[in-house]
């Protein structure tokens, strides 16, 4: 028997064989064939927290696969303790999406959004309500504003700021646009059911051309976040946006606030990794002032 084999979920019966996959921030991944000829993929969260990261995250691949229309996700075929076990996907050429790919994207992420959620910040049933790599606790509110500033943004900033990652001046910008987010953020919208990790590395195209989605942060959020995300990574192409926007228009000024969503991804980065994260997301909250 393989060392890792005991916990594996008794469901998946035999295992016939194994090839690692590497690991990622939460640990190790491998593909693995069961003696019934499935082939999934098993995840092993190493981290404090392990658990509630595996709950979480079949919980919001669940969520998002409610939705007609949307961008497909892997099927959870099993998560137990530490361990998360889903459907192997035959992928091909990473996230490079052709051009009908891409207006599969937008199409699907506008389905998706529009799906909505029960509030600001709610997360998926049988998920912890905990946000991201730094699982940042999140409470549902029916502002917009006082979800972005007071649990998304400055939890992050200060965290930054105590690090010695974001300067004093960096600080007062983000702060100034926290105060002035009733103003900054635009029309109201209603909540949306958001991927909530929308970067390139989460977008995968499988051997039809499909564009898949992977590694959701799932919750009710806004629609401009997750495409603020995936410009902030990677770029937003043109296309994604026409077909987003044959399904559901964005309302005016929505590149105007693209900095303001990506405050809390570049933040976060700032508190885990420094370097030139800091000074980003100065530079996106002056830009928004």
């Amino acid at each position: 028997m393989h060392p890792a084999d005991d916990d594996l979920p008794a469901s998946l019966g035999p295992v016939r064989s194994r090839r690692p996959l590497g690991g990622g921030d939460v640990g190790a991944a491998e593909e693995v064939r069961l003696a019934d000829g499935r082939r999934v993929f098993v995840k092993r969260y190493a981290r404090e927290g392990g658990e509630e990261m595996v709950a979480s995250e079949a919980a919001g691949l669940r969520w998002l696969d409610e939705v007609d229309g949307a961008p497909p996700v892997p099927a959870v075929v099993a998560a137990e303790g530490r361990v998360l076990v889903l459907e192997m996907l035959d992928v091909t050429g990473g996230s490079s999406l052709d051009a009908a790919g891409e207006e599969l994207l937008g199409r699907g992420l506008a389905a998706l959004h529009a799906a909505g959620a029960e509030a600001f910040g709610a997360v998926p049933p049988g998920a912890s309500p905990a946000l991201g790599s730094r699982r940042l606790p999140v409470t549902p509110t029916s502002s917009w504003a006082s979800f972005w500033g007071g649990q998304r943004v400055l939890p992050h900033a200060r965290a930054a700021a105590d690090r010695g990652h974001l300067s004093r001046a960096d600080l007062a910008a983000v702060e100034e646009a926290v105060d002035r987010a009733e103003e900054l953020m635009g029309p109201p919208e209603p909540p949306a059911r958001c991927h909530g990790d929308l970067w390139w590395g989460n977008v995968v195209r499988t051997a039809d051309g499909r564009p898949w989605l992977l590694d959701p942060s799932a919750h009710g959020g806004h629609r401009e976040a997750d495409l603020a995300l995936l410009e902030l990574f990677g770029g937003l192409p043109a296309r994604v946006v026409a077909a987003y926007e044959e399904v559901t228009p964005l309302a005016d000024g929505w590149r105007d606030r693209v900095g303001l969503h990506q405050l809390p991804p570049l933040l976060s980065h700032a508190v885990r990794f420094g370097g030139s994260y800091g000074p980003a997301a100065g530079a996106a909250a002056r830009t928004a002032l």
